[in-house]
């Protein structure tokens, strides 16, 4: 898939802040050096400035130009988790199997999932992780297209959607929701678990900026999983990424 202009300029200004090349507090080129850099007009380089404002991860400062964003001073209870990466750190061979994929429109009827959507449409996934060829996860995963179009060619035979994400969409924002519920009967048979048996639910969505990126539903089996957070005093001073 072929970007616009605009979007590949903000995505390549966007991997060079989270490779670390453009360091927090770094001076951006100015729109003059972009629109000389890309050839391209001065709207155009507004329009992918703007969406990295947006995406809280540049200052754009009047007369001053642009900067990259200085992180928040507050942490996310939980960061959000790469699943191969813990499953490897455990010793246990990890794989995605991806059970369907659509494309659909947001249901009227739930607010999440419009306001997650925008203008645009939605990519349904389900599928499950395993360690070890055991199922560890069953994933119910919507990702708005309007903000994440190049996901729609992912066949993520290689890596999980997840996964994915956190390689090439950055998130500002976090909310996760954990709860103890017991297995229904979808659950239980993509799981392989009796039905009612204790399973981890974790949902979570995450932004950029004001723009919503991903809403998944992930339930563990309850035996095989848990989860643990650092905590820091609500009165630090000092940034966290």
């Amino acid at each position: 898939m072929t970007l616009p202009l605009h979007e590949r300029i903000r995505s390549e200004i966007e991997a060079s802040i989270l490779s670390g090349t453009l360091l927090p507090g770094a001076r951006l080129p100015t729109e003059q050096q972009l629109m000389q850099q890309y050839g391209c007009a001065r709207m155009t380089v507004n329009k992918a400035l703007s969406a990295l404002a947006a995406a809280g991860l540049i200052d754009r400062r009047k007369r001053a130009g642009s900067f990259v964003a200085r992180p928040k001073v507050h942490s996310m209870v939980l960061d959000v988790p790469d699943l191969e990466q813990e499953v490897a750190q455990r010793g246990q061979a990890y794989r995605f199997n991806l059970i369907r994929r659509t494309v659909r429109i947001p249901h009227p009827d739930r607010p999440d999932e419009v306001q997650l959507a925008g203008s645009g449409a939605l990519l349904a996934i389900e599928g499950v992780h395993h360690a070890d060829d055991a199922p560890l996860a069953f994933e119910e995963r919507l990702v708005s297209l309007n903000a994440v179009p190049d996901i729609a060619d992912q066949a993520f035979d290689t890596a999980s959607p997840g996964a994915w994400l956190l390689k090439h969409v950055p998130w500002t924002e976090a909310e996760t929701r954990i709860a103890a519920v017991p297995a229904d009967h979808l659950t239980a048979m993509r799981l392989k678990i009796a039905v009612a048996a204790a399973c981890l639910l974790v949902e979570r969505r995450t932004w950029r900026g004001e723009e919503g990126i991903t809403l998944v539903r992930q339930q563990f089996v309850g035996s095989a999983y848990d989860m643990m957070a650092r905590f820091g005093s609500a009165r630090s001073t000092t940034g966290q990424s």
